[in-house]
Parts: C-alpha cells; structure tokens; sequence
C-alpha cells in the first residue's frame, strides 16, 4: 500500500513538474549560461572577433570576483558567420536550447534585425555594442552603442565647422545594407536643413566584402576638383575597409585635401593598414583606446593580459576599442541589474537596468537612460595617427543623452522614447 501510494505521488510530480506546476522548487544551476553571438569567421571577423575576447574577459573578471548571485557565468559561443539568416537560428538555439539568461552579441544592423523577432518571440534579452542607426526601440534589446545624435550628427558638424575645415560638399559612402542607408538618410536631412543643395551630396555604396575601390576613389576625387571645399563620411563596414584605406592613401587623398570620417573604423580595423598615408584622417566614436585616464588604464591592461594569456594572434600588439568598451559595460551593467532583481528572469532585468551606472573606460560615468534602452555617451573625434592610434580633436564637454528616433525624419516627433512592453 505505501510503495503504491509512493509511486502515485512520485508520477503526480513528474507530471506537475512536466506542466510547470510543481510548487517544488527547481535545483538551482551551479552556473548562469550567456551567450556570445558574434562572427568569428566571414567579412566581418576582423570587428567582431575581438568583442568576443571582450566578452570572455568580462566574463572571467566577473568570475573571479565571485561570479552573480553567487554563481559562476558560464559562456557559451556561437559563430553566426557575417551570414545574416544564421544570426537568427544561432540566435535560437542559445535561447531554447542553451537556455542562456542574456546574449551579448551582433555588430551589422542586418544581424540585429535578423535577430530581434526571435529575441521578442522567446522574451530573450540581447545587448547590442555596436553604433547603429536608430529608427528602433525593442523591449528586449539594450543599445550599449552609439544613436546617431552620438556619433554621425557630431561628426558631420564638425566636419562643417571651422576646425574641421569648413566642408561645403560632402561623400555618403558606405556597405549596402539598412545601417548605412538609414544613417544617410539621416545625414542627407539633417545636410539639407543646413542648406547644402542635393548636388553638393554624392551617395556610393559597395556589398560587404568589396575590395576594388579604384573607381569609388576616382570618382570622389573628381567631385571633390568641383571647387567646394569635399569631406566623405564613411559607413563602410568589415573588412572592405583595408583596401579602401590602402586605395586612399594610393591616389594620394590626403585628409587636408578630401577628409574622411569614419562610423565603423576603430583601432582594430586599423591594424591590418599602414596608416601612415591616412594621418589626420578623422573616426568619431565614444571611445579611444589613447584616453588618458585611471578606468582606460585598467581596461586597456586587463585586455593585453588577456591576450597574452589566451595566446591571442600578435598578444604584444592588441588593441581596443570603441565596441569593446561597450561590451564591457553592457555585461557589468546587466550583472548589476541581475543583483538589484535578484533573479536573472528576463522582464524583472529589463526593469532594473533603467538607471544603471558604470565607471567607463571612456573617463566618464556611463549610464543607462530610464525608458529608452540607451546609454547616456560622451563623444569624440579622433585623427588618425601614425601608430594606429587617434588624436582626440574634438569631444563634448558630458555625457550624451541617445535619441533613437531623429528629429531629421519626418513623423518622428510623434513616436515614443520608451520601447513598447510585451503584455502577458
């Protein structure tokens, strides 16, 4: 009778268990799975390869100081391979199979698109490091990059203003691909409400993977000869831009005759370039790895040892950058949001990430905006140097608070700065 009444009651709490209405407890993990969704091979590794060895830093640096909520943080990486669709499945596989409590991850605007329905399907929560283009706000994504009012609309007024050489035309190049499109889509607005006329602006684009710049740079430099004074703004993407660079610095296209200004070019990209045909050339971003202060110190030490432990290609010669930083503070800001919410379920992290605060690399205290998903962000201005390095020209005296939705597309006035919360 007992062993029949053991049996019963032992298939009724499988059975409860099984329809997730056993009011046992769950066996706690011994450690927090996160996922790292980055491309390790394609065109675009040579930029996002080394967030991934930002992401296993943070991770460990976190481990070592006693982990979240007294667990270890177990990564589990992914290589989606610059292939847009394979974002999404990989994407997938970390949330249902893997069960991870959050992803760190994507670069290209195509692989976040690629990505979010399935992160708003599973009420997934991903970070995403990287500059983009705005237009979007989604409830499970934080934006530890920069908007467009962070980085393209700073950059493009500098190139307008005295110290930047007073340019009157200006060249839209970029990728072939939404980021690019939007962002000069932007910038041809926001261009036009200066009174630049439609023929002082010409717009080029090239498919991920270009390399044959010859044309490009020919026909930049004959309307640049047009006799306006000719800046290019730059949105190409991977790793295109080494023979870009290599083509400028071959026809001679020095920055005090046609400067260029990159969104996608950091201290990374750079490595593969001999950068000195391409001095004073210009990069805006909210990071330099050249910032002089005590946080850059540490970051900048904790990622050489880093590589040098990990036996990373050329450890002697590593570098960060601008979304290396960002991954940084995207994974010690959802740490912290964790341990205020006490729990890694998604929607109760969501709620505490509004208000974060961390000590960034950058000098300044990042911050994570209350309803808009975004960090408040300085921003800089670098020439590049002979070393791979940036000279900071110009920054703005704080912090930046984002604003996803620019003023310079009509009909934004009338959307919201806070994402739209899923209702259950």
């Amino acid at each position: 009778m007992h062993r029949r009444n053991f049996i019963q009651a032992t298939a009724i709490s499988i059975a409860l268990a099984t329809a997730g209405l056993s009011s046992l407890p769950a066996v706690a993990a011994d450690t927090i799975k996160v996922g790292i969704l980055h491309s390790l091979s394609g065109t675009m590794a040579i930029s996002e390869t080394a967030l991934k060895e930002t992401a296993l830093m943070t991770i460990d640096e976190i481990n070592k100081a006693g982990g979240v909520l007294g667990k270890k943080l177990e990564p589990v990486v992914v290589d989606p391979a610059s292939n847009w669709p394979l974002f999404a499945e990989k994407a997938r596989g970390l949330l249902s199979q893997d069960k991870v409590a959050v992803v760190f991850g994507c670069w290209t605007s195509v692989s976040r698109k690629s990505v979010n329905p399935v992160f708003k399907e599973l009420n997934g929560l991903l970070f995403y490091p990287v500059q983009y283009e705005g237009e979007e706000l989604e409830k499970n994504v934080f934006y530890t990059g920069a908007a467009p009012n962070q980085q393209a609309i700073p950059a493009t007024e500098y190139l307008m203003s005295k110290d930047g050489g007073s340019a009157k035309r200006f060249v839209l190049l970029g990728t072939d691909y939404v980021y690019p499109r939007t962002t000069n889509k932007i910038l041809r607005a926001f261009l036009k409400s200066k009174g630049v006329a439609e023929t002082d602006i010409m717009e080029e684009y090239t498919p991920f993977g270009h390399s044959d710049y010859q044309t490009i740079i020919a026909k930049i430099k004959k309307f640049a000869a047009e006799g306006k004074k000719t800046a290019v703004i730059s949105t190409i993407n991977g790793d295109s831009n080494v023979p870009f660079y290599k083509e400028l610095g071959n026809a001679g296209l020095k920055a005090t005759d046609v400067p260029v200004v990159a969104f996608s070019v950091g201290e990374e990209e750079l490595r593969g370039v001999d950068t000195k045909p391409l001095l004073g050339h210009l990069a805006s971003w909210n990071y330099f790895m050249s910032l002089k202060n005590g946080e850059n110190d540490k970051f900048i030490k904790m990622y050489k040892d880093w590589a040098v432990k990990q036996k990373l290609p050329n450890a002697d010669k590593v570098v960060t950058n601008d979304p290396m930083e960002a991954t940084y503070i995207g994974i010690h800001m959802w740490k912290q949001a964790v341990e205020k919410a006490k729990t890694t379920e998604v929607d109760k992290v969501i709620a505490a990430m509004g208000g974060q605060t961390f000590k960034a690399p950058s000098g300044f205290v990042a911050k994570m905006d209350e309803k808009n998903h975004h960090l408040h962000k300085p921003v800089f201005i670098g020439e590049v140097k002979a070393d791979g390095q940036f000279n900071v020209v110009w920054k703005t005296k704080g912090p930046v608070k984002a604003a996803p939705w620019s003023p310079y597309i009509a009909g934004n006035d009338k959307k919201k700065d806070e994402p739209e919360m899923a209702t259950k």
